[in-house]
Protein backbone atom coordinates (compact mmCIF):
# COMPACT_ATOMS: atom_id res chain seq x y z
CA UNK A 1 0.00 0.00 0.00
CA UNK A 2 1.30 3.44 -0.95
CA UNK A 3 1.23 6.52 1.25
CA UNK A 4 0.05 8.59 -1.73
CA UNK A 5 -3.62 9.51 -1.71
CA UNK A 6 -5.42 9.13 -5.01
CA UNK A 7 -8.89 8.60 -6.45
CA UNK A 8 -9.81 6.22 -9.26
CA UNK A 9 -12.95 7.62 -10.90
CA UNK A 10 -15.08 5.18 -12.90
CA UNK A 11 -16.28 5.99 -16.38
CA UNK A 12 -19.00 5.55 -17.35
CA UNK A 13 -20.99 6.17 -14.17
CA UNK A 14 -24.27 7.75 -13.19
CA UNK A 15 -27.30 8.35 -15.39
CA UNK A 16 -28.05 5.82 -18.11
CA UNK A 17 -30.27 6.63 -21.09
CA UNK A 18 -33.37 5.04 -19.54
CA UNK A 19 -33.04 6.97 -16.29
CA UNK A 20 -32.40 10.24 -18.10
CA UNK A 21 -35.48 9.69 -20.26
CA UNK A 22 -37.67 8.91 -17.23
CA UNK A 23 -36.58 11.94 -15.21
CA UNK A 24 -36.93 14.29 -18.20
CA UNK A 25 -40.40 12.82 -18.75
CA UNK A 26 -41.51 14.00 -15.30
CA UNK A 27 -39.81 17.39 -15.75
CA UNK A 28 -41.50 17.98 -19.11
CA UNK A 29 -44.86 16.71 -17.83
CA UNK A 30 -44.72 19.28 -15.02
CA UNK A 31 -43.83 22.00 -17.53
CA UNK A 32 -46.59 20.95 -19.92
CA UNK A 33 -49.50 20.01 -17.66
CA UNK A 34 -48.56 21.90 -14.49
CA UNK A 35 -48.33 20.58 -10.95
CA UNK A 36 -49.29 18.25 -9.57
CA UNK A 37 -48.17 15.38 -11.75
CA UNK A 38 -48.51 12.00 -10.07
CA UNK A 39 -45.82 9.34 -10.36
CA UNK A 40 -46.51 5.70 -9.57
CA UNK A 41 -43.61 4.46 -7.42
CA UNK A 42 -40.27 6.26 -7.47
CA UNK A 43 -39.54 7.40 -11.03
CA UNK A 44 -36.00 6.05 -10.51
CA UNK A 45 -34.41 4.62 -7.38
CA UNK A 46 -32.57 7.69 -6.14
CA UNK A 47 -33.45 9.63 -3.00
CA UNK A 48 -32.11 12.96 -4.29
CA UNK A 49 -33.87 12.86 -7.67
CA UNK A 50 -37.20 12.02 -6.03
CA UNK A 51 -36.82 14.87 -3.52
CA UNK A 52 -36.02 17.42 -6.25
CA UNK A 53 -39.03 16.38 -8.34
CA UNK A 54 -41.28 16.49 -5.27
CA UNK A 55 -40.28 20.08 -4.67
CA UNK A 56 -41.23 20.87 -8.27
CA UNK A 57 -44.72 19.43 -7.86
CA UNK A 58 -44.47 15.68 -8.49
CA UNK A 59 -46.51 13.54 -6.10
CA UNK A 60 -45.25 9.99 -5.68
CA UNK A 61 -47.81 7.28 -4.91
CA UNK A 62 -47.58 3.54 -4.41
CA UNK A 63 -50.70 2.50 -6.31
CA UNK A 64 -52.81 3.79 -9.17
CA UNK A 65 -55.94 4.14 -7.04
CA UNK A 66 -54.19 6.91 -5.06
CA UNK A 67 -54.25 9.13 -8.16
CA UNK A 68 -57.38 11.34 -8.48
CA UNK A 69 -59.61 10.44 -11.40
CA UNK A 70 -58.67 12.26 -14.58
CA UNK A 71 -55.23 13.32 -13.31
CA UNK A 72 -51.88 12.82 -15.02
CA UNK A 73 -49.77 9.87 -13.88
CA UNK A 74 -46.29 8.82 -14.97
CA UNK A 75 -45.27 5.18 -14.74
CA UNK A 76 -41.70 4.72 -13.51
CA UNK A 77 -38.66 3.57 -15.47
CA UNK A 78 -38.97 0.10 -13.91
CA UNK A 79 -42.14 -0.75 -15.82
CA UNK A 80 -45.60 -1.90 -14.79
CA UNK A 81 -47.80 -4.93 -15.37
CA UNK A 82 -50.69 -4.75 -17.88
CA UNK A 83 -53.18 -4.63 -15.01
CA UNK A 84 -51.76 -1.22 -14.00
CA UNK A 85 -52.47 0.19 -17.47
CA UNK A 86 -56.00 -1.17 -17.19
CA UNK A 87 -56.46 0.46 -13.75
CA UNK A 88 -55.34 3.79 -15.22
CA UNK A 89 -57.90 3.51 -18.03
CA UNK A 90 -60.66 2.69 -15.53
CA UNK A 91 -59.84 5.89 -13.60
CA UNK A 92 -59.62 7.99 -16.81
CA UNK A 93 -56.03 8.89 -16.00
CA UNK A 94 -53.72 10.53 -18.50
CA UNK A 95 -50.97 7.90 -18.27
CA UNK A 96 -47.45 8.55 -19.51
CA UNK A 97 -45.32 5.44 -19.64
CA UNK A 98 -41.68 6.21 -18.79
CA UNK A 99 -40.64 2.54 -18.73
CA UNK A 100 -37.06 2.13 -19.90
CA UNK A 101 -37.10 0.73 -23.46
CA UNK A 102 -34.69 -2.00 -22.34
CA UNK A 103 -37.23 -3.12 -19.73
CA UNK A 104 -39.97 -2.95 -22.35
CA UNK A 105 -37.85 -5.32 -24.46
CA UNK A 106 -37.92 -7.88 -21.64
CA UNK A 107 -41.72 -7.46 -21.33
CA UNK A 108 -42.11 -8.20 -25.03
CA UNK A 109 -39.88 -11.25 -24.73
CA UNK A 110 -42.01 -12.53 -21.86
CA UNK A 111 -45.21 -12.12 -23.87
CA UNK A 112 -43.73 -13.80 -26.94
CA UNK A 113 -42.44 -16.84 -25.06
CA UNK A 114 -45.69 -17.12 -23.10
CA UNK A 115 -47.64 -17.09 -26.38
CA UNK A 116 -45.47 -20.04 -27.45
CA UNK A 117 -46.34 -21.80 -24.17
CA UNK A 118 -42.81 -21.76 -22.71
CA UNK A 119 -42.07 -21.85 -19.02
CA UNK A 120 -40.17 -18.61 -18.37
CA UNK A 121 -37.58 -18.53 -15.60
CA UNK A 122 -37.23 -14.89 -14.62
CA UNK A 123 -33.97 -14.25 -12.79
CA UNK A 124 -34.40 -11.33 -10.42
CA UNK A 125 -35.07 -10.11 -6.92
CA UNK A 126 -38.46 -10.82 -5.40
CA UNK A 127 -40.50 -7.68 -4.87
CA UNK A 128 -38.39 -5.44 -7.12
CA UNK A 129 -40.69 -3.22 -9.19
CA UNK A 130 -39.15 -4.32 -12.48
CA UNK A 131 -39.67 -7.99 -11.64
CA UNK A 132 -43.28 -7.37 -10.57
CA UNK A 133 -43.97 -5.60 -13.86
CA UNK A 134 -42.35 -8.24 -16.05
CA UNK A 135 -44.00 -11.13 -14.19
CA UNK A 136 -47.35 -9.42 -14.66
CA UNK A 137 -47.08 -9.85 -18.43
CA UNK A 138 -47.57 -13.63 -18.17
CA UNK A 139 -47.98 -14.66 -14.53
CA UNK A 140 -49.12 -18.19 -15.37
CA UNK A 141 -45.91 -18.83 -17.34
CA UNK A 142 -43.28 -17.07 -15.22
CA UNK A 143 -41.35 -18.49 -12.28
CA UNK A 144 -39.06 -16.16 -10.33
CA UNK A 145 -35.51 -17.41 -9.71
CA UNK A 146 -33.92 -15.25 -7.01
CA UNK A 147 -30.24 -16.12 -7.53
CA UNK A 148 -28.19 -19.32 -7.78
CA UNK A 149 -29.39 -20.72 -4.46
CA UNK A 150 -33.01 -20.66 -5.68
CA UNK A 151 -32.36 -22.92 -8.68
CA UNK A 152 -33.02 -26.14 -6.76
CA UNK A 153 -36.60 -24.99 -6.08
CA UNK A 154 -37.53 -24.47 -9.73
CA UNK A 155 -40.21 -26.71 -11.25
CA UNK A 156 -41.29 -26.64 -14.91
CA UNK A 157 -43.97 -28.38 -16.93
CA UNK A 158 -41.79 -29.41 -19.89
CA UNK A 159 -37.97 -29.33 -19.60
CA UNK A 160 -37.79 -29.03 -23.40
CA UNK A 161 -39.69 -25.73 -23.45
CA UNK A 162 -37.89 -23.50 -20.95
CA UNK A 163 -36.31 -20.07 -21.42
CA UNK A 164 -34.63 -17.66 -19.02
CA UNK A 165 -35.04 -13.89 -18.86
CA UNK A 166 -33.62 -11.48 -16.28
CA UNK A 167 -34.07 -8.23 -14.44
CA UNK A 168 -31.96 -5.64 -16.24
CA UNK A 169 -29.97 -4.42 -13.21
CA UNK A 170 -28.45 -7.62 -11.84
CA UNK A 171 -24.85 -8.64 -11.26
CA UNK A 172 -23.62 -10.10 -14.54
CA UNK A 173 -21.51 -12.74 -12.78
CA UNK A 174 -24.27 -13.87 -10.43
CA UNK A 175 -26.80 -14.03 -13.26
CA UNK A 176 -24.49 -16.19 -15.37
CA UNK A 177 -23.93 -18.49 -12.40
CA UNK A 178 -27.69 -18.79 -11.99
CA UNK A 179 -28.03 -19.61 -15.70
CA UNK A 180 -25.24 -22.21 -15.44
CA UNK A 181 -27.03 -23.98 -12.61
CA UNK A 182 -30.38 -23.79 -14.41
CA UNK A 183 -28.82 -25.34 -17.50
CA UNK A 184 -27.46 -28.20 -15.40
CA UNK A 185 -31.05 -28.98 -14.42
CA UNK A 186 -32.61 -28.13 -17.78
CA UNK A 187 -30.11 -28.78 -20.62
CA UNK A 188 -32.57 -27.49 -23.25
CA UNK A 189 -32.86 -24.11 -21.53
CA UNK A 190 -33.06 -21.35 -24.15
CA UNK A 191 -31.37 -17.96 -23.88
CA UNK A 192 -33.18 -14.67 -24.48
CA UNK A 193 -32.82 -13.33 -28.04
CA UNK A 194 -30.45 -10.65 -26.73
CA UNK A 195 -28.82 -9.81 -23.42
CA UNK A 196 -31.39 -8.67 -20.82
CA UNK A 197 -28.91 -7.07 -18.40
CA UNK A 198 -28.70 -3.51 -19.65
CA UNK A 199 -25.59 -2.04 -21.25
CA UNK A 200 -25.25 0.58 -18.50
CA UNK A 201 -25.35 -1.97 -15.70
CA UNK A 202 -22.68 -4.03 -17.46
CA UNK A 203 -20.45 -1.04 -18.23
CA UNK A 204 -20.56 0.26 -14.66
CA UNK A 205 -19.77 -3.17 -13.28
CA UNK A 206 -16.91 -3.59 -15.74
CA UNK A 207 -15.30 -0.30 -14.65
CA UNK A 208 -15.54 -1.37 -11.01
CA UNK A 209 -14.00 -4.75 -11.83
CA UNK A 210 -11.05 -2.97 -13.43
CA UNK A 211 -10.61 -0.60 -10.48
CA UNK A 212 -11.20 -2.99 -7.61
CA UNK A 213 -7.80 -4.77 -7.41
CA UNK A 214 -6.04 -1.41 -6.97
CA UNK A 215 -8.60 0.02 -4.55
CA UNK A 216 -8.42 0.17 -0.76
CA UNK A 217 -11.88 1.70 -0.43
CA UNK A 218 -14.70 1.82 -3.00
CA UNK A 219 -17.36 4.49 -2.58
CA UNK A 220 -20.50 3.94 -4.64
CA UNK A 221 -22.91 6.86 -4.81
CA UNK A 222 -26.46 5.55 -4.91
CA UNK A 223 -29.56 4.73 -2.90
CA UNK A 224 -30.08 1.51 -0.99
CA UNK A 225 -33.19 0.58 -2.97
CA UNK A 226 -31.22 0.87 -6.22
CA UNK A 227 -30.42 -2.67 -7.31
CA UNK A 228 -27.66 -1.69 -9.71
CA UNK A 229 -25.98 0.53 -7.09
CA UNK A 230 -26.01 -2.22 -4.47
CA UNK A 231 -24.52 -4.60 -7.05
CA UNK A 232 -21.60 -2.21 -7.64
CA UNK A 233 -20.51 -2.51 -4.02
CA UNK A 234 -20.77 -6.29 -4.24
CA UNK A 235 -18.75 -6.40 -7.46
CA UNK A 236 -16.06 -4.17 -5.95
CA UNK A 237 -15.60 -6.49 -2.97
CA UNK A 238 -15.72 -9.60 -5.13
CA UNK A 239 -12.94 -8.30 -7.41
CA UNK A 240 -10.52 -7.16 -4.76
CA UNK A 241 -11.50 -3.86 -3.17
CA UNK A 242 -10.59 -4.04 0.52
CA UNK A 243 -13.74 -2.20 1.60
CA UNK A 244 -16.82 -0.75 -0.05
CA UNK A 245 -19.67 1.53 0.99
CA UNK A 246 -22.87 2.89 -0.57
CA UNK A 247 -23.77 6.53 0.14
CA UNK A 248 -26.53 8.85 -1.03
CA UNK A 249 -24.63 12.01 -0.12
CA UNK A 250 -21.06 13.03 0.67
CA UNK A 251 -21.96 13.83 4.27
CA UNK A 252 -22.63 10.13 4.87
CA UNK A 253 -18.94 9.35 4.39
CA UNK A 254 -17.33 8.22 7.66
CA UNK A 255 -13.79 9.51 8.35
CA UNK A 256 -13.04 6.17 10.03
CA UNK A 257 -13.19 4.47 6.63
CA UNK A 258 -9.90 6.11 5.60
CA UNK A 259 -7.59 4.54 8.16
CA UNK A 260 -4.60 3.35 6.10
CA UNK A 261 -6.36 4.00 2.79
CA UNK A 262 -4.21 5.12 -0.14
CA UNK A 263 -6.51 4.59 -3.13
CA UNK A 264 -10.22 5.38 -3.16
CA UNK A 265 -12.44 4.22 -6.01
CA UNK A 266 -15.52 6.31 -6.82
CA UNK A 267 -18.46 5.40 -9.01
CA UNK A 268 -22.22 5.89 -9.05
CA UNK A 269 -25.31 3.90 -9.91
CA UNK A 270 -27.30 4.40 -13.09
CA UNK A 271 -29.90 6.63 -11.40
CA UNK A 272 -27.45 9.08 -9.78
CA UNK A 273 -26.97 12.68 -11.02
CA UNK A 274 -23.36 13.78 -11.44
CA UNK A 275 -23.66 16.60 -8.89
CA UNK A 276 -23.69 13.99 -6.10
CA UNK A 277 -20.45 12.46 -7.40
CA UNK A 278 -18.86 15.91 -7.57
CA UNK A 279 -19.77 16.48 -3.93
CA UNK A 280 -18.05 13.22 -2.99
CA UNK A 281 -14.93 14.24 -4.94
CA UNK A 282 -14.91 17.63 -3.17
CA UNK A 283 -15.21 15.86 0.17
CA UNK A 284 -12.35 13.52 -0.68
CA UNK A 285 -10.21 16.48 -1.75
CA UNK A 286 -10.71 17.98 1.70
CA UNK A 287 -9.33 14.72 3.12
CA UNK A 288 -6.25 15.00 0.90
CA UNK A 289 -7.36 12.83 -2.01
CA UNK A 290 -6.77 15.38 -4.75
CA UNK A 291 -5.15 13.17 -7.41
CA UNK A 292 -8.06 11.91 -9.56
CA UNK A 293 -7.51 9.43 -12.40
CA UNK A 294 -10.32 8.14 -14.66
CA UNK A 295 -10.81 4.43 -15.30
CA UNK A 296 -12.76 4.05 -18.54
CA UNK A 297 -14.46 0.75 -19.42
CA UNK A 298 -16.68 1.95 -22.28
CA UNK A 299 -18.04 5.00 -24.09
CA UNK A 300 -21.80 5.45 -24.01
CA UNK A 301 -23.80 7.40 -26.58
CA UNK A 302 -27.24 5.75 -26.47
CA UNK A 303 -30.23 8.09 -26.18
CA UNK A 304 -33.94 7.31 -25.98
CA UNK A 305 -36.76 9.51 -27.26
CA UNK A 306 -39.37 10.76 -24.81
CA UNK A 307 -42.69 8.82 -24.66
CA UNK A 308 -44.71 9.36 -27.83
CA UNK A 309 -47.80 10.88 -26.14
CA UNK A 310 -45.66 13.40 -24.29
CA UNK A 311 -43.76 14.33 -27.46
CA UNK A 312 -47.07 14.91 -29.25
CA UNK A 313 -48.44 17.16 -26.51
CA UNK A 314 -45.19 19.12 -26.20
CA UNK A 315 -45.17 19.72 -29.94
CA UNK A 316 -48.82 20.82 -29.91
CA UNK A 317 -48.06 23.37 -27.18
CA UNK A 318 -44.90 24.59 -28.90
CA UNK A 319 -42.69 23.55 -25.97
CA UNK A 320 -39.13 22.79 -27.06
CA UNK A 321 -37.76 19.35 -26.44
CA UNK A 322 -34.90 17.27 -27.74
CA UNK A 323 -34.05 13.58 -27.51
CA UNK A 324 -30.66 14.71 -26.27
CA UNK A 325 -32.04 16.88 -23.47
CA UNK A 326 -30.50 16.07 -20.10
CA UNK A 327 -32.34 16.12 -16.82
CA UNK A 328 -31.56 19.00 -14.51
CA UNK A 329 -32.90 17.26 -11.39
CA UNK A 330 -29.38 17.26 -10.00
CA UNK A 331 -28.97 21.01 -10.30
CA UNK A 332 -29.52 21.77 -6.62
CA UNK A 333 -29.09 19.60 -3.57
CA UNK A 334 -31.39 21.22 -1.08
Amino acid sequence: MTDAKRVLLAAPRGYCAGVDRAVVTVEKALELYGAPVYVRKEIVHNKHVVAVLQRRGAIFVDETDEVPEGATVVFSAHGVAPVVHEQARERSLKAIDATCPLVTKVHKEAKRFADSDFDILLIGHEGHEEVVGTAGEAPEHITLVDGPEDVANVQVRDPEKVVWLSQTTLSVDETMETVRRLRERFPSLQDPPSDDICYATQNRQLAVRQMAPDTDLMIVVGSRNSSNSVRLVEVALEYGARAGHLVDYADEIDPAWFEGVGTVGVTSGASVPEILVNDVLDHLAELGYTDVAPVTSATESLLFALPADLRRDLKARGIAFDAKVKSDAGASLR
